[in-house]
């Protein structure tokens, strides 16, 4: 017995082995040559050892200033001479895809009002900036919010910032940020955490910590914009493949792109999922640890969207792994379905959806589906389950499917269609590209994702609702 024991083991190591290897060798021959933004890793960025309660934001936008003159000085300037400005590259001073073209959004943003009714902190996503907080944020502070919109270490600058960060400096970054609002709107206003894809994570184990933790700044209110509460296992085993990086250095990647997108990486190292899988499964655990001792209850009201289909994060995570755990507190989930309209249900895949939730018992938290209104129409509706009810309401939204449009992904829920860079007439909301298969760099799919809400104003809409103290 002894012996088989033995030998299966050694199977399983010599196939793990195989797998690392082979995808070590796999990106060398994949992946294109890694360019200057790729190979800097920057030591500037602060981490969470040294981000101790006394840590302030403006000492955090010191230490972001130096990130990014270094950005600027060993990349940039390489990058821009002799460059060709028509060719798309956020590393190229005057091309049309330099963040500068669109506003300074890559770095944190605050939106501040003299007399603020309260305070919201907003987290962006993984290889995000907080460009994509930029729509929320402001229809927020127009309603009289002090507004944080704090961009996370290794982002906004070059993709090999990501290759060395820990979620747990995002976490400190976090921490830091919501003491930071709740010191400015003072003891007895809202504090309100919006997070999207990544974000989401952080600032729901932000809400659990200050369960835990009665010195942290307690949320009245999250919000949750796609997020991620769980993803793939393959990620642990991408980091396990970076390893192989100091020998291999295109083993740290997953993906190696052409960096068109101003506010966001589309190279992607293996680090940056595998502190997503870290993260989320830190998050799980304490979800889970909470719900079995019953302190859920302290947890402020979550509102949360979610796109049905979303092949970022785990869609069903965020029903199973944090809705079902909830108890009663005033929590909804709002789900975003597929364009229902008969004409299209040929082209789609079947089983490719969530459970749709609406007529399945009763749930402790409220369920909405925003959907067609019938099958002949492109005219949308919600349809609504309240707590603990097992009737359903429905009601028109004033909004309506795109013809064109089939559904929403993961990257669109935080943009309105009026967006300069990502809404309908934007550069890269826009693209529509015509040729032959397997000729461009980037993949059709990509391309062709939607990065823009049409259903942003009830989204909007929402928020507003869930902020009105």
């Amino acid at each position: 017995m002894k012996t088989w024991l033995i030998r299966i083991a050694s199977s399983v190591v010599l196939v793990f082995v195989s797998i690392v290897v082979g995808g070590a060798v796999s990106a060398v021959t994949r992946l294109p040559d890694l360019q200057p933004w790729h190979h800097l890793v920057s030591g500037l960025e602060p981490r969470a050892a040294e981000m101790t309660a006394g840590f302030t934001l403006d000492e955090y936008l010191r230490r972001e200033e130096a990130v990014f003159r270094e950005a600027r000085d060993v990349v940039e300037a390489g990058a821009s001479a002799g460059a060709n400005p028509a060719v798309p590259n956020r590393y190229v001073t005057g091309s049309r895809s330099h963040p500068l073209q669109f506003g300074d959004w890559n770095r944190t943003q605050v939106l501040d009002t003299p007399d603020p009714k309260g305070g919201v902190l907003l987290v962006h996503g993984l290889t995000d900036s907080p460009y994509s907080m930029r729509a929320v944020a402001a229809s927020v502070h127009n309603r009289g919010f002090y507004t944080l919109s704090l961009r996370m270490q290794g982002h906004g600058t070059v993709p090999g910032g990501l290759v060395n960060t820990d979620w747990e400096d995002w976490m400190a970054a976090v921490t830091m940020g919501a003491r930071h609002v709740r010191q400015r709107i003072g003891p007895d206003r809202p504090l309100v955490l919006v997070g999207y894809s990544n974000g989401g994570a952080l600032v729901t184990k932000f809400a659990l910590d200050a369960i835990e933790n009665p010195s942290l700044p307690a949320p009245s209110r999250l919000i949750l914009i796609s997020p991620m509460i769980g993803v793939s296992p393959t990620a642990w085993l991408a980091r396990a493949i970076s390893r192989l990086g100091p020998v291999v250095e295109k083993a740290r990647w997953l993906d190696v792109l052409p960096e068109y997108n101003p506010f966001k990486y589309n190279s992607f190292p293996a680090n940056a999922g595998y502190q997503s899988a870290r993260l989320t499964g830190a998050l799980g655990e304490q979800l889970g640890r909470l719900a079995e001792a019953g302190r859920l209850q302290k947890l402020a009201p979550v509102l949360a969207f979610q796109s049905v289909v979303d092949s970022t994060v785990s869609a069903p995570a965020v029903i199973y792994d944090l809705f079902d755990r909830l108890p009663v507190g005033g929590h909804e989930l709002v789900l975003f379905d597929l364009n229902r309209q008969a004409r299209l249900d040929a082209f789609l895949k079947p089983g490719a959806v969530l459970p749709r939730l609406l007529g399945e018992g009763t749930h402790r938290f409220s369920v909405t589906l925003v959907t067609n209104t019938s099958p002949e129409t492109l005219a949308a509706a919600e349809m609504t389950v309240a707590a603990e009810a097992a009737t359903m309401t429905a009601e028109p939204i004033g909004l309506a499917w795109p013809a064109d449009m089939y559904s929403l992904s993961h990257v669109a829920l935080p943009f309105p269609e009026s967006d300069p860079l990502y809404g309908r007439q934007g550069p890269l909301g826009s693209v529509t590209p015509r040729g032959e298969k397997g000729v461009l760099i980037v993949s059709l799919d990509s391309l062709m994702r939607v990065s823009w809400n049409p259903f942003f104003p009830y989204l909007a809409s929402r928020i507003e609702r869930a902020t009105a103290f």
